[in-house]
């Protein structure tokens, strides 16, 4: 019934936003041929997304399919939305027309013509918008930003006045194909001479052997502290398909096997402590957990956090940023510095002046940056690697600088 109901959904976009081109182009013959030769081939690519079999069979990457949704539909589905937008003031001038000729005794009237201009305007969004996700796909999935964000903690201990920690998250390894391009994100990350490299999660889209290729990549990361690590969502397998749980199982096992082959610590719901000049902070790490229910949770924040002394500072890795505000900031140990990722800013929007915008933030109140409460802060990373749609559209990949310093001076 989703099946038919999403194909439904499509068709119906598809013939709404043909009505713009078929005004800018009336009694074009060859424009029905061109664009519904284009829309066969949206259909192909969500027929081959929806059906596993065909899809096994036909052996095309994920990345192809859910390009080809983004860059021919998305662009529709913004034209069909504008279009709707001029409907609406055009059945408004109907109906005001019709009551107008009604009160004169005269034929009731019964529409308007759609705007030329309106309907150019709409196909040029959708073709810039097309263009940019090309782009997107073909330059921007490597093109790794480096932020600088400077956090002053309560708490920190003199020692570690200055700590420089480097935060990634989302690496998706199933989804990268440029080893080399990964190679120098590596090398410009101990460029950056962190103390300290957080993993929030999410190494992989579903299968540990996605991350075996890059094992003798992100070996190389180096720093004093070490390199800490915690799993997201996609690590547990929860949405590829098993011949039994000891297989899902097993699968899950060889991903913990990884990170300790690259040398990271992987955190299950724990912490460990990391001492300079005889001072002490903690660095804890828990499971996914999600506050929404389309997320399987696994983390144990009371058992990350058992034994903790209040006056201690305490960095945390939890993958999916809703945990901050739905239990993190409630918890007696006082969190002081929570890193997370999952949204990668949904890899689609804009940042200018610092204002930001996508659509996760409807989704995620907290979705890309750091945000603060109460002496307690959060920052949500905008992603090493993508997920879905094979690249990024005004949101780019994020490797993180993080300097932390004391506000107690």
């Amino acid at each position: 019934m989703r099946t038919l109901s999403l194909f439904a959904f499509v068709i119906g976009i598809e013939l709404y936003a043909y009505q713009a081109l078929a005004t800018i182009f009336p009694g074009s013959s060859i424009l029905p041929i061109i664009y519904f030769s284009i829309t066969a081939i949206l259909i192909a690519a969500v027929l081959l997304f929806v059906n596993a079999g065909l899809k096994k069979r036909v052996n095309l990457p994920r990345g192809v399919l859910t390009g080809t949704f983004f860059m021919l539909f998305i662009p529709k589905l913004f034209t069909a939305i504008l279009l709707l937008g001029e409907d609406i003031v055009r059945l408004g001038k109907t109906l005001a027309m019709g009551i107008v000729h009604v009160a004169g005794n005269e034929s009731f009237y019964l529409g308007t013509e759609r705007s030329l201009v309106w309907s150019i305007i709409s196909v040029s969004i959708a073709g810039l918008l097309s263009l940019s996700f090309v782009y997107g796909a073909l330059f921007n999935v490597y093109n790794y930003k480096v932020r600088k964000v400077n956090v002053k903690l309560m708490k920190l201990p003199k020692a570690f006045d200055g700590l420089k920690v480097v935060q990634i998250s989302d690496i998706h390894s199933g989804s990268l194909t440029d080893k080399a391009a990964v190679q120098k994100a590596v090398e410009k990350i101990n460029s950056l001479h962190p103390d300290v490299i957080f993993f929030t999660g999410d190494l992989v889209n579903n299968l540990a052997t996605e991350a075996v290729s890059f094992v003798d990549v992100f070996k190389h990361l180096q720093a004093p502290h070490g390199v800490y690590s915690v799993l997201g969502n996609h690590d547990y397998g929860d949405y590829a398909a098993w011949p039994s749980e000891e297989s899902k199982q097993n699968n899950l096992n060889m991903l913990k096997k990884i990170h300790g082959e690259m040398g990271w610590r992987l955190l299950l719901n724990e912490h460990v402590k990391i001492e300079k000049d005889g001072e002490k902070i903690v660095v804890a790490g828990v499971e996914n957990w999600s506050a929404s229910g389309r997320f399987h949770s696994y983390g144990k924040l009371d058992a990350a956090l058992h034994g903790i002394q209040d006056a201690i500072t305490v960095l945390l890795l939890s993958h999916d940023p809703s945990h901050w505000e739905a239990e993190i900031l409630k918890h007696p140990a006082h969190v002081d510095l929570t890193f997370s990722g999952h949204t990668h800013g949904m890899q689609f929007g804009f940042e200018l002046f610092n204002i930001k915008w996508s659509p996760v933030k409807y989704i995620y109140k907290q979705w890309a940056g750091l945000y603060s409460k109460n002496n307690q802060h959060l920052y949500v990373n905008r992603g090493f690697g993508v997920i879905g749609y094979p690249g990024r559209v005004g949101i780019l990949p994020e490797i993180t600088l993080f300097t932390l310093a004391s506000d107690n001076k």
